[in-house]
């Protein structure tokens, strides 16, 4: 399925090639907050060069070494703002490992440089999440465990 018919990881309900895929084609972003999205929509993508081309030289790693068997499946932007130059986003993000499922919250902090926003680190936190067959599904489809993820 090409860029234009798929569905954006971002969760912004557009189509990849409307939403993130324009900055992983190039587009600065124009927001701390826009990044962090494209950013997630790279992880979910694999798209490692775009990851660490938007990570800020001082605290980006020479390499990434990536779980090609994790799977990032919903994001949450809970808070974002800006102060001139300086830019931080809470966010959560759910992702799935084989059938083991797990949410990563982190508040990300970003700066303005070049005229490019470049994210420099976080605070992450780790919480491994076990849904019962009548809860939501952690991918944030709304429907029950046992109807969505839960069936495979």
């Amino acid at each position: 399925m090409s860029a234009t018919n798929t569905r954006c990881p971002c969760g912004s309900e557009l189509n990849l090639s409307e939403c993130c895929g324009h900055y992983h084609a190039g587009a600065t972003a124009p927001t701390p907050e826009v990044l962090m999205r494209s950013r997630f929509s790279a992880f979910a993508l694999g798209l490692h060069p775009y990851l660490l081309e938007t990570w800020h030289p001082s605290t980006r790693p020479t390499e990434l070494h990536l779980d090609n068997a994790t799977r990032w499946v919903h994001l949450d932007v809970l808070d974002h703002d800006m102060q001139g130059e300086r830019g931080r986003v809470h966010f959560r993000a759910t992702f799935c490992e084989g059938r083991r499922w797990g949410r990563l919250e982190e508040s990300s902090r970003f700066v303005h440089e070049e005229g490019r926003w470049f994210y420099i680190d976080g605070e992450p936190s780790l919480e491994r999440l076990k849904p019962g067959r009548n809860d939501s599904c952690p991918c944030g489809s709304g429907r029950k465990f046992k109807s969505c993820c839960g069936l495979a």
